[in-house]
């Protein structure tokens, strides 16, 4: 159905509306009357109270589409809103059209026959739709029309959080005077190649630093192609382990609640302690392209003879047999004198990652 004659159909209810209320006001002395009209909170017996039916009604147009949204994912669909009236005097919504995204068809794009990457068609012409109007006598919103059929196929549960209206923009964490300080962003590529390939994730933040040292920071891993896919992206004031838990409970939020299995870092000490309070069950593990550029920074100069990769790579590589490479590990200590440098203690704390 074009938009003309939608619009048309929409009058055409608005006409029954009035033939309705009229009818209405010579019956409001009937107090059984007024229980065709049901709230939304209310179920009739037998009936399933989170899918619409003529006569509900609602608090405010929020609340339609918040219900119509929520039906929309639970059956698979994404909604959109549509035709509306407003009062002209008041300026109050008094009537509000709410459609299946897929209603219509797209314009032509003006740029056409230029265009070399004309979009791609999505719609299909879907019927599928939800129409309130406001009874000004209880100043709530009634279904007064709906459609509940579509002609095109729906999508999965598991995959109803990324359509359009089902996508949640992750809260941005401010400051005391209301400054934002951390956001992430995701999309829905990112989050289906989550779903494909986010057993193993890396995190990160040492990519690229603005000029007052706020990383730009990323989740990826490699598809299996060995090529590299992002899951999402970060942009943090600070790198304290407050920022982090908030990080961390946004990349689970947008993820559906499915944690890596495995998530690769660097050395930092408020990442790991964030890591087990939001993600506990996660494999927690030091990414060894980190350790080493750690290496060269704080003991470079221990071992000049044969440099920082000669005497850790068989540390990081080489050696499976946890007792042996204790072994290795005092022998090193020993010939350079290293049993007190701290970033040595610091690593070997950790070596069981």
């Amino acid at each position: 159905m074009n938009i003309s004659k939608e619009k048309s159909s929409i009058r055409g209810l608005e006409a029954q509306d009035v033939g309705r209320s009229l009818e209405t006001k010579k019956k409001r002395k009937d107090p059984q009357q007024h229980k065709l009209h049901f709230h939304m909170d209310m179920e009739l017996e037998n009936d399933c109270a989170w899918k619409p039916k003529q006569g509900m009604t609602f608090d405010s147009e929020q609340c339609v589409y918040d219900f119509y949204n929520t039906y929309g994912e639970r059956m698979g669909f994404g909604i959109r809103r549509d035709f509306c009236r407003k009062n002209k005097f008041t300026n109050q919504l008094i009537c509000r059209l709410l459609v299946c995204n897929k209603e219509g068809f797209q314009k032509v794009d003006k740029r056409d026959p230029l265009a070399k990457n004309p979009r791609v068609e999505t719609r299909t012409g879907c019927e599928a739709r939800l129409y309130v109007k406001l009874d000004e006598g209880t100043g709530k919103f009634v279904v007064i029309d709906f459609k509940e059929k579509h002609n095109h196929d729906l999508v999965s549960p598991e995959c109803a959080h990324m359509l359009p209206s089902q996508k949640k923009i992750s809260t941005t964490q401010l400051d005391n005077e209301e400054q934002i300080t951390n956001m992430f962003w995701t999309d829905a590529q990112m989050i289906m190649d989550y779903t494909q390939f986010g057993d193993v994730v890396t995190f990160d933040t040492t990519y690229k630093l603005n000029k007052k040292h706020r990383p730009f920071a990323s989740f990826v891993e490699f598809n299996h192609h060995r090529e590299t896919v992002i899951f999402g992206t970060t942009l943090l004031y600070d790198e304290t382990t407050e920022s982090f838990v908030w990080l961390f409970q946004n990349f689970l939020e947008a993820m559906s609640g499915k944690a890596p299995k495995t998530l690769f870092t660097d050395q930092d000490a408020a990442m790991a302690k964030a890591i087990p309070i939001v993600i506990p069950n996660t494999s927690h593990r030091l990414c060894t392209w980190h350790l080493m550029q750690n290496a060269l920074k704080h003991v470079n100069c221990l071992f000049q003879d044969k440099g920082v990769k000669g005497v850790l790579n068989k540390f990081f590589f080489d050696i499976e047999d946890a007792n042996q490479w204790k072994l290795e590990w005092a022998k090193i200590l020993d010939k350079y004198d290293a049993h007190e440098n701290h970033w040595l203690k610091l690593t070997f704390a950790v070596k069981e990652k």
